[in-house]
């Protein structure tokens, strides 16, 4: 008997990955990114779309700096880009943190003081800085910027982020104000300061590297990024079975919805846990070939029922269209396009 692992039999989910527009997505921001260059937020396993399908073609596209939240997420970045390209944005919290920087070869980017004597007393090297200019989650403070344990720090970016650079209004002026006094007094070799929204922003606030994230993937957090951002994502998934319904019978948990006449229904292999969550659900529906099936009842885990009065001829196999179309406001249904993208399901990802 073989001991070779049995192939899977075929998936009833299917994420497909625009791999041209992906990469077209980075191409764009980085010419929108001049007189600097765009790098590539890869965080939450590349937004939720997988880093093993997203990572090659942003490298090949040409993106040469990747960045991760967590310390577990270098390893998998790492199989396909060098590590010392990959930037760690919560920084090093203790000793051990700061041994798998240097045995990797990924940048810490400092957050605090206590982060940049930790560094510097565990064998110093190279690192990033973040700066914060009014966001107020991580970073050091402009105050902060002459202490003598940020002058001891060899830094290769000096960052911060923007609170609000999908809206139009003066703090953004001001956090990039603060950042270009802050880099008088901070020796660094580079600056960064524009997520997606920022370099819409234009020139001014692309400095030296933007790091963009949601628009790769395919969101539009300002109207000017509307005509150049391409769609990347198409999630698909089989009917598992057809079945009819009498009037006065109810679909799924608590009968949420009642037949009001005779309906063919189909089970279709999508639920919460694939991230198609309960509250998309009323007033949305699966597509097959432009025909809209809405969907009927409750989201199950697992499992979502639509109706299949507009397209008679399907059957349990079929594919259908699950939208995910992350800048519809009907389909996100009170969710962010951050959140569509990040809260796909670990069994859809696998696909």
């Amino acid at each position: 008997m073989s001991d070779a692992p049995l192939p899977l039999p075929p998936s009833s989910l299917r994420l497909t990955v625009n791999a041209d527009a992906l990469g077209a997505n980075w191409r764009a921001l980085d010419g929108m990114s001049r007189p600097g260059r765009a790098g590539a937020a890869v965080k939450a396993d590349a937004y939720g779309l997988g880093v093993d399908a997203c990572v090659p073609v942003l490298r090949d596209a040409g993106c040469r700096e990747f960045f991760v939240a967590h310390w577990s997420e270098v390893a998998s970045v790492a199989a396909h880009v060098p590590a010392q390209q990959i930037a760690v944005l919560h920084g090093p919290q203790n000793e051990a943190d700061c041994a798998y920087a240097r045995a990797l070869g990924a940048v810490p980017v400092i957050n605090s003081l206590e982060q940049a004597r930790l560094w510097t007393a565990t064998g110093g090297g190279q690192c990033h800085l973040m700066l914060d200019t009014g966001i107020n989650r991580l970073g050091i403070g402009p105050s902060e910027a002459g202490d003598p344990a940020i002058a001891a720090l060899d830094i290769d970016i000096l960052m911060s982020h923007l609170a609000s650079a999908d809206e139009t209004t003066a703090m953004n002026r001001i956090q990039a104000e603060l950042l270009a006094e802050a880099a008088q007094s901070i020796s660094h070799h580079r600056l960064s300061l524009a997520n997606s929204a920022g370099i819409a922003l234009g020139p001014d606030f692309a400095c030296d590297l933007t790091r963009p994230g949601l628009a790769l993937y395919g969101g539009v957090p300002r109207a000017e990024l509307a005509a150049t951002i391409r769609p990347v994502v198409r999630v698909e998934a089989r009917i598992l079975q057809c079945r009819r319904i009498a009037p006065g019978e109810g679909v799924g948990y608590n009968a949420a919805f009642i037949a009001g006449s005779h309906m063919r229904v189909g089970t279709v292999s999508i639920g919460y846990a694939d991230g198609f969550l309960r509250q998309r659900g009323p007033g949305n529906a699966l597509i097959h070939d432009g025909r809209m099936l809405p969907i009927l009842g409750k989201v199950s885990m697992d499992m979502v029922v639509v109706d299949l009065a507009a397209a008679p001829d399907l059957a349990a196999g079929d594919w259908v269209t699950v939208p995910w179309e992350i800048n519809d406001a009907v389909q996100q249904k009170g969710l962010s396009a951050y959140e569509m993208l990040t809260l796909v399901g670990a069994r859809l990802r696998r696909v």
